[in-house]
């Protein structure tokens, strides 16, 4: 390992005020699924059916705005963007605690669709802050700061709605959503390297960009998320038939910090690790988990897939940046944040239908194979990168894409 990467990479301008400002504002985003959920069924009095319905719509809302937003940053710049998300999240967050469960709903879409793209602009201005041959370790300081942030984030959010309200929570989450927007605009980082910003303007045709690879990566980042909060679901499950659900606030926990542990070292090493290679493997370590009976053999049961959480979002990241060209890395990475906000959303239910079906420790299989079957059908695309040879840099695309013509290998 290589600890000097680290150092070298957050004393590069721009990179350590940029990650500490992705951390404070990535907390109120990991805290909107909890204070949704306690604000339908608290003060609206509906079920937890209900509560999800209102996060799957905000959900989708933020799935489908996120490509749009990064097409937007491509083509607008930073700024105007995040001026107008951050006064949808006013808009929202104003309104949202004080409508009638059917109107919120509706409310919980269009909020999505103007959500704050974060984790998405984080990534591209990474990619523009720093070289190709130090973006790994730079991803995964990134990818251990959203590992923080969800370490914080929800718990806050319960702590505000316990000892306040859930609106007053719903308030504080839409107030610092503000702040955070507010603070990635005085930051304003940029959102193209120096050598991409001389480039040719001109709309970069998307099929010269979004294939083979690329595409892969999109039906990985997803399949990971699909296991990871598919896991969530099979944790709860397996211990609360242990009778052991209060042990769920160690766990948790135990699970984030290998996922810290796993980012810092994959950051070091002197070699990526295909993300294929990393979502096949997270698969297989999360097949047998079911099986740990206690909380404790939970734990350690975790350890293996858990350690690997970070690298992936870290690699996947990492190979994003290095695949679509400047001109279009913002649509790329609002393309992968939908990926994997499209795998939170279906990995959760399909794994309690499978436990509802079979039991608790069918849930870790059931997703577990998933993060298999999508290593195993897009191996061949790294493939045939290989037996092709390394593809033509994003900037001679760029070039001659905008001058109307095809880019070659």
């Amino acid at each position: 390992m290589k600890l000097q990467q680290y150092r070298r990479v957050l004393a590069l301008p721009g990179v350590r005020p940029l990650i500490l400002v992705a951390l404070l504002a990535r907390i109120p985003f990991t805290a909107v699924g909890v204070t949704l959920t306690l604000h339908v069924v608290l003060d609206l009095h509906r079920g937890y059916a209900a509560a999800g319905l209102v996060t799957a719509a905000n959900t989708i809302g933020s799935a489908l705005g996120a490509p749009l937003l990064g097409r937007l940053v491509d083509r607008r710049g930073l700024r105007p963007v995040l001026l107008l998300t951050a006064l949808g999240a006013a808009a929202f967050w104003a309104v949202a605690p004080f409508l009638p469960y059917p109107w919120l709903m509706v409310a919980g879409l269009l909020g999505g669709l103007v959500a704050l793209p974060v984790f998405a602009v984080v990534r591209q201005s990474i990619a523009a802050l720093v070289g190709p041959d130090q973006r790994r370790p730079a991803y995964a300081l990134d990818s251990m700061s959203v590992e923080l942030s969800f370490m914080v984030g929800p718990a806050l959010a319960v702590i505000a709605v316990t000892q306040l309200s859930a609106r007053l929570a719903m308030l504080i989450v839409g107030a610092t959503t503000i702040v955070a927007g507010l603070g990635l605009l005085v930051l304003n980082p940029p959102v193209r390297a120096p050598e991409e910003a001389q480039q040719p303007a001109g709309r970069v045709p998307r099929r010269s960009w979004l294939r083979g690879r690329l595409v892969a990566l999109l039906v990985l980042s997803g399949a990971a998320t699909v296991v990871l909060s598919g896991s969530d679901v099979s944790i709860v499950a397996v211990l609360r038939a242990a009778g052991q659900v209060s042990w769920a606030g160690i766990v948790f926990p135990i699970w984030c910090a290998c996922s810290l542990v796993g980012g810092f070292v994959y950051g070091a090493l002197r070699r990526p690790v295909p993300a294929v290679a990393l979502v096949g493997l997270m698969g297989l370590l999360t097949l047998p988990v079911g099986l740990a009976g206690g909380w404790w053999a939970l734990s350690l049961a975790l350890l293996p897939a858990g350690i690997l959480c970070a690298p992936l979002l870290a690699g996947t990241a990492d190979e994003v940046s290095r695949l679509a060209p400047g001109q279009a890395r913002g649509e790329a990475m609002g393309l992968q944040n939908s990926a994997l906000t499209t795998g939170v959303a279906i990995g959760a239910p399909f794994a309690g239908a499978v436990i509802d079906a079979s039991g608790p420790g069918w849930g870790f299989v059931a997703v577990g194979l998933v993060g298999v079957v999508a290593a195993a059908a897009t191996l061949p695309a790294w493939r045939r990168t290989r037996s092709t040879g390394r593809a033509q840099p994003p900037g001679r695309q760029l070039v001659t894409a905008a001058a109307g013509q095809p880019p070659t290998r």
